[in-house]
């Protein structure tokens, strides 16, 4: 078995030093360019062709990102940034990546120059712990309680989207699923950042229909029909029993044997089958429910049983699907029949089965304590409804950013115009080599503004240059930014576009953070195995092994 080869993936040669850290800023200043023109209202779209031939039209950042195949380390480091972004605040994800893309871009010229990295990196973070005081004075907290404020929150975040035409419904759709996940009030969830929407707001998609009649449901939607035709498909007040057990015979092991000697046996052992399922039936039919809810099967003896007590049921739903269930209907999960009580059981609003095209879906709706929802998307295509939903989880992300910390930081890259000229000032007064990393922060945080003026087709030397002398003659200016549909510039306060503070913070924190990171590798060496050397390796083990005398 041959030893693995160190060799660089991308050349023969291994590299180090220097040329480590250029061929990272390198990689890492690609993928940035690759996604500069998805960022604002006026982004540009990318179509993603997967293995199998399918074809995905987005702008998300982090849906680009995800479909790339890349073999450069430095390059897949930028991605897996992106995805932290995206499981971190749900948001930023493309800004993230774009401002890393900068960091590394400015410190370029310092590491061509002979710098050490280490002075380079101290100058950065000094950087990034003046910026995000320098963000944080420019914070403004925000009353819960009205909805005009967080619903214009919302709006500024999905704006810079594909799906900006739906900006209401997707607004609406996005505050009403996290208010349900949040316990109904969003002031009394003030603080609380272990609200799962991901897992308690399920978004189910069904082509055909107007995008306008998408809703959020109360309770829970599963495409699935009663298990027996004479059950009924509507119940108003339902008595739930959620199950994961089965409603059937368990058939035994493979060291099982049954003998079976006379004509009556085979009979028996049927008989002693549908004993067994009509006392599990009964265990449940004690509790008087009107509607069970089993991960398992259903064996038609228990359809029987069940539909002539006028229970009706549905098998096979998913653990993620019970979970919720059991949420909102405050029913609790029963992994054996004989265990049930009548604490177990859950009651709902309204059961009904209804046919959407071809699929039947339970609806088991208006549940008054729910703290599961879902939304119901309705569209023309496949595509169109995933690309809105990849917009309504940023919405719902950005929603929930506001809940765990209530404060608005001024968008449009008025945010990051402020830190520039904040950082530019303060850079004067420090002393010796770290000073030039550190005012190059200050060039790369207006990078966003840059890119959005370049989205929308304007001069952006002179735009950017009018911006910065707005906030250098005035700390008031420091809510200035650019119009994302115009690229003029404009008062962010008026024109009501605002980021969640916890958003931006985190943006600006991942992407000096992770620059440095790449900054710090001065060598780059693989473990994959080659196959070259290690053929040459064997081919000079034989020479050797000829070579060797013969010891009689």
């Amino acid at each position: 078995m041959n030893a693995p080869v160190l060799v660089l993936n991308t050349n023969t040669k291994r590299e180090n030093g220097r040329k480590a850290q250029l061929a990272n800023i390198m990689a890492g200043k690609t993928v940035a360019d690759l996604i500069r023109t998805c960022l604002g209202p006026k982004s540009m779209l990318k179509m993603l062709i997967d293995p199998q031939a399918g074809v995905t039209i987005t702008s998300d950042g982090n849906s680009v990102l995800r479909d790339l195949t890349v073999e450069h380390p430095a390059a897949k480091y930028m991605i897996e940034l992106s995805r932290t972004q995206d499981e971190t605040v749900g948001d930023g994800t493309t800004s993230v990546v774009i401002l890393c893309g900068e960091v590394l871009q400015v410190a370029e010229p310092w590491i061509q120059k002979g710098i050490h990295p280490t002075i380079i990196i101290s100058g950065f973070l000094d950087a990034l712990e003046d910026a995000l005081k320098s963000l944080h004075e420019i914070s403004t907290t925000i009353d819960l309680s009205d909805p005009k404020i967080v619903s214009g929150v919302v709006k500024s975040c999905i704006g810079t989207t594909f799906m900006n035409t739906w900006n209401d419904i997707l607004c609406k759709l996005a505050i009403e699923a996290v208010t349900i996940c949040a316990g109904g009030d969003l002031m009394k969830a003030k603080g609380k950042e272990d609200i799962d929407t991901k897992r308690y707001a399920r978004v189910e998609k069904i082509a055909g229909g107007d995008f306008s009649e998408s809703m959020v449901i109360k309770g829970v939607v599963l495409n699935k029909d009663v298990v027996h035709s004479k059950m009924r498909r509507r119940i108003v007040k339902p008595r739930v029993v959620l199950l994961d057990c089965s409603l059937e015979y368990t058939k035994g092991e493979s060291q099982t044997d049954v003998e079976v000697t006379t004509a009556t046996d085979f009979g028996k052992l049927i008989e002693l089958e549908e004993q067994y399922v009509k006392r599990l039936c009964e265990n449940i039919i004690r509790v008087k429910p009107d509607l069970v809810i089993t991960e398992k099967g259903i064996s038609d003896i228990a359809q029987h049983y069940l539909q002539k007590a006028g229970i009706s049921a549905l098998r096979r739903a998913r653990k993620n699907d019970n979970l919720r269930l059991a949420r909102a209907t405050g029913a609790s999960i029963v992994y054996r029949t004989e265990d049930l009580k009548e604490t177990d059981v859950g009651i709902a609003g309204l059961f009904e089965v209804k046919k959407i095209g071809d699929e039947y879906y339970a609806f088991i709706s208006e549940c008054e304590k729910s703290t599961a929802c879902t939304i119901l998307l309705r569209g023309g295509s496949k595509d169109v409804l995933n690309e809105v939903e990849r917009n309504l989880q940023d919405a719902m992300a950005s929603c929930k950013n506001l809940i765990a910390r209530p404060e608005l930081v001024p968008g449009g890259g008025a945010s990051e115009m402020h830190i520039a000229t904040t950082l530019s000032k303060k850079a004067k007064n420090i002393e010796g080599k770290k000073q030039w990393p550190y005012s190059s922060i200050a060039v790369a945080m207006e990078v966003i503004p840059r890119t959005l003026a370049a989205n929308c087709g304007v001069d952006v030397v002179k735009v950017i240059t009018e911006l910065r002398a707005k906030h250098i003659s005035n700390k008031e200016n420091s809510t200035f930014g650019i119009d994302g549909m115009k690229g003029t510039i404009v008062d962010m306060k008026e024109l009501g576009v605002w980021e969640p503070y916890e958003v931006k913070a985190q943006c600006i924190k991942t992407a000096i953070e992770a620059a440095c990171t790449l900054l710090r590798v001065d060598d780059v060496v693989s473990g994959i195995k080659n196959e070259n050397s290690g053929q040459q390796q064997n081919q000079m083990g034989t020479q050797q092994a000829t070579m060797m005398p013969q010891v009689e």
